[in-house]
């Protein structure tokens, strides 16, 4: 299995706030990295140092081999490695179908190339029967789903997930998580932020946490949940004690 994304001691302060501390972490062609860690851990930065929306004090990033340093976001965008983001903001007042049109616009060559494309994404997320409905209508189960649409409509090798399961019920996350693993299926590799530690322990082939803007551990799943430094950051000893 080779190596798509390498990040190698990736730093980004605010003031003097060190958001992330030399990271370095990598994502394999067609694995699942899951992303945990408190609120604050920075991962959310560490998805913006990568997508392009802003710049590493330090450190490098790499995609398929190729430095993302320096590259603003639509290039990184250009080069396969697509995002959604954990507060969903869709063009409102456009239908759900102009709203992934506009991610296809990427690589599309006309317009009738993009709305087949979108078309299609549109239904591979279960969202079919709204095609034509405005997006500030919709749910937000639907919501993220159009999210999703809208980033994979830019055709991703990489898909960096923010959230994705966020404030859905139990039986539209475990809908959401299938869906995950169909794209998986379809060759696209996945780093996922999540909270959802049912979800994110399941659908991953490899956890990494974040503490503090650091890499705390590194493993599958299964030894995520047994690492004792993992369990006193971040998991508990609840979650311990329900996956012995």
């Amino acid at each position: 299995m080779s190596v798509l994304l390498e990040l190698h001691g990736v730093s980004k302060s605010f003031g003097g706030l060190q958001a992330v501390n030399n990271v370095t972490l990598d994502v394999n062609e067609g694995e699942i990295l899951g992303l945990i860690g408190p609120n604050g851990a920075g991962k959310t930065t560490l998805f913006n140092l990568i997508s392009g929306a802003i710049q590493a004090d330090r450190g490098a990033i790499r995609f398929r081999d190729e430095s993302l340093v320096g590259l603003p976001a639509f290039a990184v965008a250009e080069r396969g490695l697509a995002r959604t983001f954990q507060v969903v903001k869709p063009f409102g007042q456009l239908s759900v179908l102009a709203n992934v049109m506009v991610g296809a616009f990427l690589h599309a060559r006309s317009p009738s190339e993009a709305e087949r494309k979108a078309a299609e994404i549109i239904r591979f997320v279960g969202i079919d029967p709204m095609m034509e409905t405005p997006a500030s209508s919709l749910t937000l189960a639907a919501r993220k789903r159009l999210e999703l649409a809208r980033a994979l409509a830019t055709e991703p090798t990489l898909l960096l997930l923010d959230e994705v399961m966020a404030g859905l019920t139990p039986t539209e996350g475990a809908q959401m998580v299938n869906i995950v693993r169909e794209i998986q299926a379809r060759g696209i590799s996945i780093l996922v932020i999540e909270h959802v530690m049912s979800a994110v322990m399941s659908v991953s082939d490899r956890i990494a946490v974040l503490h503090h803007g650091e890499v705390l551990a590194v493993g599958a799943p299964g030894e995520i949940a047994r690492d004792r430094a993992v369990i006193d950051a971040y998991l508990g000893e609840e979650f311990h004690i329900a996956g012995d």
